[in-house]
């Protein structure tokens, strides 16, 4: 099975779950390869975030790529498996995936996580007060 596993840059928990799917036998796309950094693209971004982001997003040829190839392993997945703690692109691959019919699991780890009614769009919710 084709798995598009979304998270953090910043999730600890990522190599492990990763690694456990791969070890199940799942093909399971990682955007992690790509290496992609905001930074790489105009340097200092997060001190003018506000007025330069869209301009970021839509003339840089590099950041055009990597979405082009997260997008495109995101509709050849055959499920999503959100893992938290995550972020706003994170949950935005989510919706898009239930929204093309695709199976979509959430993973809470063992942090505190917030209620989310919406999750009830999801096809399963897992609690993991331990990722093993």
């Amino acid at each position: 099975m084709k798995i598009y596993l979304a998270s953090s840059w910043r999730n600890p928990h990522y190599p492990k779950v990763l690694q456990q799917l791969r070890d199940t036998g799942h093909e399971v796309y990682d955007f992690r390869e790509s290496g992609f950094q905001w930074d790489e693209i105009y340097p200092g971004f997060a001190e003018d975030l506000n007025t330069r982001w869209p301009f970021m997003m839509a003339s840089s040829e590099k950041a055009q790529e990597h979405f082009a190839r997260d997008k495109a392993a995101l509709d050849a997945c055959d499920m999503l498996v959100l893992l938290h703690p995550c972020g706003r692109s994170a949950h935005l691959e989510a919706g898009y995936a239930i929204g093309k019919g695709k199976p979509v699991h959430i993973i809470l780890g063992p942090e505190h996580v917030e209620p989310e009614l919406m999750y009830l769009l999801a096809n399963h919710i897992q609690i993991a007060t331990d990722l093993e």
